[in-house]
């Protein structure tokens, strides 16, 4: 009895300061790491580029709306040319530190409010698009599956990993459940579990308001701050 084998890269949002960056790194085959916008500094970036070229796993920067406060969790209203000056340089710092180390960029992963608006703002996804053609060798860029910003960063030519969540809620337009909201976040590990293996095995999953949403996802993100 044969079995189609599907395989998926599985992603974590990493150098986050949570305890779990070693427990993560020797489980998922890609790391977004914090690079200073939302959370992160040399030390912590250097700590998870040297636990990812250890366990073989592709690197990716995650910049952020440049507002620690919140923890890059907040919508912001910011100019386009200095979200850009900042997002360039919270992912020069990480490159640095990666080349120093012999290791090279695979993605750009946007972090928090500046994923989820980006998802669907072309002035934002422009941004991004400008900023990934600004780091050499062009990383890809990884966003949510099956938003807008998939198909405007593709008509620009770049590469485009399309990203799912195992440990978010959805709701029906494709969109992430707001963390402000009451169940934006699966606790439950059976739940994460079957969400993961839903998409995994047929590109759906259930919409907050229970109804089927299809999504053709290249990535499985797995938060590093969960148990």
């Amino acid at each position: 009895m044969s079995h189609n084998t599907r395989s998926i890269d599985l992603n974590a949002d990493l150098g986050e300061g949570s305890d779990y960056d070693a427990q993560m790194l020797a489980l998922v085959s890609s790391a977004n790491i914090a690079c200073g916008g939302h959370t992160g500094d040399a030390e912590s970036m250097r700590t998870a580029l040297l636990l990812a070229k250890k366990h073989g796993v592709a690197i990716g920067a995650h910049p952020s709306f440049p507002d620690r406060e919140h923890f890059g969790r907040r919508p912001m209203v910011i100019a386009a040319e200095a979200l850009f000056a900042s997002l360039l340089q919270q992912v020069h710092s990480l490159q640095n530190v990666a080349e120093e180390l012999g290791l090279s960029l695979h993605h750009i992963k946007p972090h928090g409010a500046l994923y989820n608006q980006a998802a669907y703002d072309p002035v934002l996804g422009e941004v991004l698009i400008r900023l990934v053609k600004a780091i050499k060798p062009i990383p890809r860029l990884m966003c949510l599956a099956g938003s807008p910003l998939v198909k405007q960063a593709r008509n620009a030519g770049l590469q485009v990993i399309e990203e799912a969540f195992a440990d978010r809620r959805y709701r029906r337009d494709g969109s992430l459940v707001p963390r402000t909201e009451v169940g934006a976040v699966i606790e439950e590990t059976e739940l994460a579990v079957m969400q993961s293996i839903d998409i995994v095995i047929s590109n759906r999953l259930q919409s907050i308001e229970q109804e089927t949403l299809v999504m053709q996802a290249e990535s499985l993100c797995v938060h590093g701050d969960g148990e």
